[in-house]
């Protein structure tokens, strides 16, 4: 089991990244809550990772966090819950909200994230609530990064397909991206915009 990566940051693109550690670029998908914290293109980062063997591949999940990385294993031992929809769930609120929505047995929120139906909100209420006490001591610390800016037209599109992979429909992508403040210029700033958007409807 590969538990943590460290290496250059070769390129990202929401929701994929490439780690080139010692000269060999490792695959990764990270949810949107790790990618607003990369640093820019070309820097050293370091991630907690899960690797999902599966018969047709392997894929390696990227965390910026181990609370993130917890809560990605937890959500994954759910019925009919697996990798995608956890990395949906991850993108679309924090390890602390969704917490909190455990805890008020809140499905109204759950089910504004794509992907997660009423039954699939209500059973995580209930396979969830004993887990929480799992999270108590686990730390929420982030690597350090420096922010970087990509050109408003590219991280458009950066934002778009990233929002694709997480289960939105275009038509609908394109209503949230208009309604996040112009003052958002890089990806990460859309996209966090975009959810929060959504989350808000």
């Amino acid at each position: 089991m590969i538990g943590t990566l460290r290496g250059r940051l070769a390129a990202k693109h929401p929701p994929q990244l490439l780690i080139d550690v010692g000269g060999v670029g490792y695959e990764v998908e990270a949810p949107m809550s790790t990618f607003y914290t990369l640093p820019p293109t070309g820097a050293d980062v370091s991630l907690f990772t899960h690797l999902v063997v599966r018969e047709d591949a392997h894929v390696l999940f990227g965390f910026g966090t181990e609370r993130e990385r917890k809560l990605f294993r937890e959500l994954i031992k759910v019925s009919n819950v697996g990798p995608k929809l956890a990395l949906a769930l991850l993108s679309g609120m924090t390890v602390e909200s969704f917490l909190l929505c455990i805890e008020a047995q809140d499905a109204d929120t759950l089910v504004r994230i794509p992907g997660v139906g009423r039954k699939t909100a209500e059973r995580l209420l209930i396979e969830m609530k004993d887990r929480v006490k799992l999270f108590a001591g686990l730390e929420n610390v982030m690597p350090t990064t420096e922010g970087g800016v990509v050109s408003a037209n590219g991280a458009q599109a950066e934002a778009f397909s990233a929002l694709v992979a997480l289960g939105y429909k275009p038509v609908e992508i394109t209503r949230l991206l208009k309604a996040v403040d112009s003052s958002a210029k890089t990806t990460e700033d859309l996209i966090r915009g975009a959810l929060q958007v959504a989350a808000a409807k």
